[in-house]
């Protein structure tokens, strides 16, 4: 019954983030900046984060001055994903966007192996393949339909990818003896800082935050800072790490479904080809080396 609980609130987690991109494309509708958004976003984020860590009196265990600045400077990976990943999309469809910014299992993978020293399997490497393969027929390269797209959203695209693997790698090894709640409050503050002093210039134009604003901030972060957290929080310690990251996968299949759906973006079978080739990737990934070391084992 837990395993399942555990299932449920784990893939809660991951459709939020799915979300987002359809509030970031709104505000950008509505006219405000790259700077206006993630502005509205963190401040949002900021307050209620904090409010929820205080509300719930998390144990401040185990912070000194020294992880603090850790824990920030590991936040601040996370806002630029945020940045990289909005300045995507103001020149790229969402559901490419997305694709991109997905590079970040096989970048991760490399980051493992060049800081940790931990080489890659040959169930990885073929992993790592068929991403590119599920890339290749997910961004409709094959129909011409990225062809006059600029190549700078494809850069921030990439960008994203690395600093979420950034954000990932330096997450699992800092400060882990810190309450989850508390170590989420201070990467939003990292987070937070370092959006503020990027787009210092678009700080007066925020205040006071006007409706459509402050619709596109809390959307953007209640679906991209405050809930999924809190659902991983619940549902990650009831099942295992690779079915909680194979399931947290769900993100991408989600948010092409709303960016065709809602935002009426054209998603071709070939890009849904593409999605579900990358989505075995990470299963085999997750489950392959179990698989045949169960089958050694018999």
């Amino acid at each position: 019954m837990k395993f399942n609980k555990g299932i449920v609130f784990v893939l809660l987690g991951a459709a939020c983030f799915g979300f987002t991109p359809i509030f970031a494309k709104l505000g950008f509708s509505y006219g405000y900046s790259l700077g206006q958004i993630t502005i509205a976003q963190m401040l949002i984020s900021f307050i209620l984060i904090w409010s929820i860590t205080l509300i719930r009196r998390s144990s401040f265990k185990g912070l000194t001055k020294k992880n603090i600045l850790q824990i920030m400077m590991t936040g601040c990976f996370i806002g630029l994903t945020t940045v990289f990943y909005y300045a995507s999309m103001q020149y790229l469809p969402a559901s490419l966007a997305i694709i991109l910014m997905f590079q970040f299992i096989w970048i991760g993978i490399i980051l493992e192996w060049i800081f940790s020293k931990v080489t890659p399997a040959p169930m990885t490497i073929l992993s790592i393949l068929l991403i590119l393969i599920g890339v290749f027929f997910a961004s409709n390269i094959i129909n011409g339909d990225i062809q006059g797209l600029p190549i700078k959203g494809f850069v921030f695209g990439i960008l994203s990818a690395f600093t979420y693997a950034g954000f990932i790698f330096f997450s699992g090894k800092v400060a882990v003896n810190v309450d989850a709640l508390t170590r989420s409050s201070v990467m939003v503050t990292g987070s937070s800082a370092m959006v503020f002093i990027l787009f210092m210039r678009d700080i007066p134009t925020v205040f006071p935050l006007e409706g459509n604003l402050v619709t596109v901030g809390i959307g953007v972060s209640l679906f991209g800072a405050v809930l999924p957290p809190l659902f991983y929080a619940v549902g990650a310690p009831l099942i295992s790490g690779g079915i909680a990251n194979i399931l947290t996968s769900i993100e991408l299949p989600i948010t092409i479904l709303l960016a065709s759906v809602i935002l009426s973006e054209l998603v071709t079978p070939l890009q849904w080809v593409g999605t579900a080739i990358i989505l075995l990737a990470i299963i085999l990934n997750e489950l392959g080396s179990n698989l045949f070391r169960i089958k050694r084992q018999i």
